[in-house]
């Protein structure tokens, strides 16, 4: 980092900049997910904040025929949304999501949620440090099949630049004020 370049983590979220990234929330690989009732909780509040301020979503699934669809609850939450598909484990290995964030010019930060911690999210999050995000990682929206492994994936994720934060700090740091409509609608799912 040179000194013109900010610290990412002195940079606040900003609705205008962001983007929310939710991997692999599927069928047949979430129930094996340790924690998967709160991950799942958060990445539907990450998606409701998404709706209320307009932030693009990109939800991805890996190899959708063997693992199935997003789960019905994202799917529902995001309903214009469609899911990439992709073989690779880190998003940035896949044509069709470069081309989903090349179209969102200026979003040069990343929330992201998702599964697995250790595999598909920490490569889209080394893929996007590569590329020149803001990445923040809300880690009670990501987890492994185990404990052990969503540790290590964090750790990593934040060793190579990555903001490791929660569901909750981006969802005040992206509203800013109490004072909006914005919080207002967010407020019963912050309650929830």
């Amino acid at each position: 980092m040179t000194s013109e370049t900010p610290n990412p983590a002195a940079t606040l979220l900003r609705p205008d900049r962001a983007v929310l990234v939710l991997v692999d929330l599927q069928e047949r690989l979430l129930p094996a997910i340790a924690g998967q009732d709160l991950i799942l909780k958060n990445s539907l509040l990450l998606l409701r904040l998404a709706e209320i301020l307009e932030l693009p979503v990109v939800l991805t699934t890996q190899y959708r025929k063997g693992l199935g669809d997003v789960v019905p609850e994202v799917t529902a939450a995001a309903p214009s949304t469609e899911p990439l598909d992709k073989v690779s484990f880190g998003c940035f290995g896949n044509e069709s999501f470069l081309g989903r964030l090349a179209d969102l010019r200026g979003r040069d930060q990343l929330v992201v949620g998702g599964v697995e911690s250790h595999i598909c999210v920490c490569q889209t999050v080394l893929g996007a440090l590569e590329k020149g995000y803001v990445v923040h990682v809300s880690s009670d929206a990501v987890g492994s099949r185990t404990e052990a492994n969503h540790r290590v994936g964090l750790a990593r994720m934040e060793r190579a630049g990555a903001l490791v934060s929660s569901a909750e700090m981006a969802v005040y740091e992206l509203l800013g004020r109490s004072d909006a409509a914005a919080f207002k609608q967010i407020l019963p799912y912050l309650k929830a």
